[in-house]
């Protein structure tokens, strides 16, 4: 199964190595930035499905990197910091944190503070324009109406909405919904995307799958 990506922008290269060590203990996988500007380049590249950040960061204040990720992202970020004033934390959530943990913590703790965040992404409804996706229903709406689609349709429609106008390749979508057990050169995946595509189209939702030719499929943002 694909690990879940994390990324951990800490500057203490120490603290750094403890945190890779207890998330990929947890079976997570870690990326990690020392510094605010590499975090940023990071999470728009690698597409985290968390992201743990460090507050005192050695370029810019780690509460501005909230702030940034927030103007064109949604991913869950726990911010961790040694100032524990209610001023601050109401500061951090104000600017777009969706938790906190005061140094120091303890493993066990920050451990499952990263799983209720990744628990509630996976199961809160996606919304794009039109287009809904009810992840604990399983139930899919366009324009009110009801999309029917198979278990596999609804993974990858979910999946293109968790991150709309980002590119999926064929391989990623393979790894990602069928945990890379595809053989080489099967056309399932162009299959089940001409299938959704057919399917939004019935519904006149035209053009809001986009292939890029050559590269994968992605839906507008």
């Amino acid at each position: 199964m694909t690990k879940q990506r994390i990324l951990v922008v800490e500057d203490d290269l120490d603290i750094a190595n403890v945190l890779r060590m207890d998330l990929e203990d947890a079976g997570f996988e870690v990326h990690h930035a020392d510094a605010a500007m590499t975090g940023l380049i990071k999470a728009r590249e690698e597409h985290p499905e968390l992201i743990l950040l460090d507050l005192g960061l050695p370029d810019f204040d780690g509460g501005d990197v909230v702030q940034r990720l927030r103007k064109n992202s949604s991913v869950p970020i726990i911010v961790l910091t040694a100032r524990d004033t209610v001023e601050e934390k109401v500061r951090l959530l104000g600017l777009g944190a969706d938790d906190y943990i005061i140094k120091p913590f303890h493993p066990e703790e920050l451990l499952a503070r990263v799983k209720v965040q990744l628990r509630q992404r996976g199961s809160e409804a996606l919304i794009l324009g039109d287009l809904e996706l009810d992840p604990q229903k399983r139930l899919a709406r366009y324009k009110e109406d009801e999309l029917r689609l198979s278990p596999k349709e609804f993974e990858i429609l979910a999946l293109l909405m968790r991150q709309p106008g980002r590119v999926y390749s064929r391989q990623e979508i393979g790894q990602e919904i069928w945990q890379g057990r595809l053989p080489e050169g099967s056309n399932v995946v162009d299959v089940h995307m001409a299938n959704l595509r057919a399917k939004l189209r019935d519904m006149e939702g035209y053009g809001l799958l986009r292939t890029v030719r050559g590269v994968g499929y992605a839906l507008r943002s």
